[in-house]
């Protein structure tokens, strides 16, 4: 019987999916992790002061949960009704702490709050078009607030929209695209500097250990 149309959201439904028995743990929300490998690179100082923040992909929320354990006021939008489901679940007691089911750039389009600081953790960023996200960020920002995100490094040569193949896209390759936009640190910062942020620092973070893959690390900010 042939597979069923998956949609995006859907394919997102299934990221990080529960193997174990009974109610799944939420994770631990003890520090600020921007790469793969726990404990390395820069923490929430990445970010600045913020009293408010955007979390763009927050699948688990625990970055958003560490920032709202800290007085930071956070919201976290995903395209994910599941994940933002799990979400809402785990982190209900945590004060100052929302989750919102929608697309981001219809998100940033839709709402009229300014935020201190907009961030994604290998979330929605690599995953839509910056020509598209990036105006948008930058009408939710306060002056001076923060843009900064996180991702694979990028293989040298693959750049701009990447078709993502994955374990959850076996057999509806023909059925639905994903894709993520890759760029070198350089054509970031260029991207960001033609948008209107200033002070823009992208770099690849290199992995603790040799042969492994690094991180790309970007940040700018409001004028």
């Amino acid at each position: 019987m042939p597979h069923a149309p998956m949609t995006p959201a859907e394919y997102w439904d299934r990221y990080k999916p529960y193997k174990g028995d009974g109610t799944q743990p939420a994770p631990p929300a003890e520090r600020f992790d921007w790469t793969q490998y726990p404990g390395h690179g820069p923490g929430a100082e990445f970010l600045g002061r913020p009293r408010r923040a955007l979390e763009l992909g927050p699948a688990e929320g625990k970055e958003a949960a560490y920032l709202a354990r800290r007085g930071v006021e956070v919201t976290g939008v995903d395209f994910s009704p599941v994940q933002v489901a799990r979400a809402r679940a785990w982190w209900k007691d945590t004060p100052g702490l929302s989750f919102v089911q929608a697309e981001a750039c219809a998100y940033l389009s839709s709402c009229s709050v300014v935020y201190d600081a907009v961030y994604s953790v290998w979330g929605a960023v690599w995953f839509t078009d910056p020509e598209e996200l990036l105006p948008r960020v930058l009408e939710r920002l306060s002056t001076g607030g923060a843009f900064a995100f996180s991702h694979a490094e990028p293989v040298a040569g693959s750049y701009g929209p990447q078709r993502m193949r994955g374990k959850w896209l076996e057999g509806r390759e023909g059925e639905l695209t994903v894709r993520r936009w890759q760029y070198a640190p350089d054509m970031w910062a260029d991207l960001l500097k033609r948008y209107g942020f200033t002070d823009v620092d992208a770099y690849a973070l290199t992995a603790p250990e040799p042969g492994k893959l690094g991180t790309l690390m970007v940040r700018g900010y409001a004028p």
